[in-house]
């Protein structure tokens, strides 16, 4: 497998991307979806990543610069055939790496409180992540759960 940076411009992404955010719909009120859409990820504060696996993608994740320390992890998506291989481990090890060679002292991200997110709420506590209060432009929300990290 390898990571890399992707300039979201390829179909095959806008599509992954696209299934992702449907889905996130599909599993949260309007108020409590904070998927970002193709034309939110292009934005200049923010750095893409596509994991492959030969030609096919697998995975992908996103670090958004909140302010000169702290950033947010964004997107993180397993394609469904492919979870709990080691997709996700893989992309976050290297995103937690990236962040730290960007300057970034602190990373957070915001999941879902429901049942079906706890196997990602599981992963981020794995790598360090800990409960904290909403970050950035959040407001307290029970469908959402709020993690950082210090790196």
């Amino acid at each position: 497998m390898k990571i890399e940076t992707d300039d979201l411009s390829g179909p095959e992404t806008a599509e992954f991307l696209d299934e992702h955010v449907r889905q996130m719909r599909s599993l949260s009120p309007p108020e409590s979806k904070h998927a970002l859409d193709l034309d939110a990820l292009r934005e200049p504060d923010i750095t893409f990543w596509v994991v492959r696996d030969g030609d096919v993608l697998v995975g992908c994740g996103a670090l958004k610069k909140l302010d000169a320390g702290h950033a947010e992890l964004k997107s993180m998506r397993t394609k469904a055939a492919r979870t709990r291989s080691g997709v996700a481990s893989l992309l976050l090890e290297h995103i937690i790496t990236e962040a730290e060679r960007m300057g970034f002292t602190r990373l957070s991200l915001e999941t879902g409180s429901a049942e079906f997110f706890l196997p990602a709420r599981k992963l981020y506590e794995k790598f360090g992540f800990v409960p904290c209060e909403p970050f950035a432009d959040y407001r307290p929300d029970p469908n959402s759960t709020f993690m950082t990290r210090k790196l």
